[in-house]
């Protein structure tokens, strides 16, 4: 695979992503995706698969009444198969709100999202937000 195969793969994502295009981008995901959500919240762990993955989103997208969002913050960097993206998110909950930037790191192979690693810059805030289920 090449860089511009792996850049391609996360800027569709991202793009499918902002304009909520789920079909699109749950077809990016591999089939066996693991997905790594950082923190000690009700959403933290190790995801799996397409169907691991699409629960946790639209369960984020749930508790937080669809304000969570996702926005790009500066240049993709790729290094072979993996892509680091600066991101920014943001959500707002009745008791709180989050706004905050992070980094999203995905691992492309043969054309599909295969794992993604997420950093959050203050992961107790992210905590704080999300609860424990």
């Amino acid at each position: 695979m090449t860089e511009s195969t792996a850049l391609d793969v996360a800027t569709r994502y991202f793009d499918a992503l902002s304009t909520g295009d789920m079909s699109t981008l749950m077809g990016l995901i591999d089939d066996d995706v693991v997905w790594h959500q950082p923190g000690a919240n009700q959403f933290s762990g190790e995801h799996r698969g397409v169907g691991g993955v699409g629960a946790l989103l639209s369960a984020m997208m749930t508790t937080s009444q669809g304000t969570f969002g996702l926005t790009v913050e500066g240049p993709m960097m790729v290094n072979g198969t993996n892509v680091a993206v600066p991101v920014r998110f943001t959500g707002r909950l009745q008791h709180a709100s989050m706004d905050m930037s992070g980094l999203d790191l995905l691992t492309v192979v043969n054309g599909k999202i295969a794992e993604v690693h997420l950093f959050s810059a203050d992961g107790d805030a992210e905590d704080e937000f999300w609860g424990t289920n």
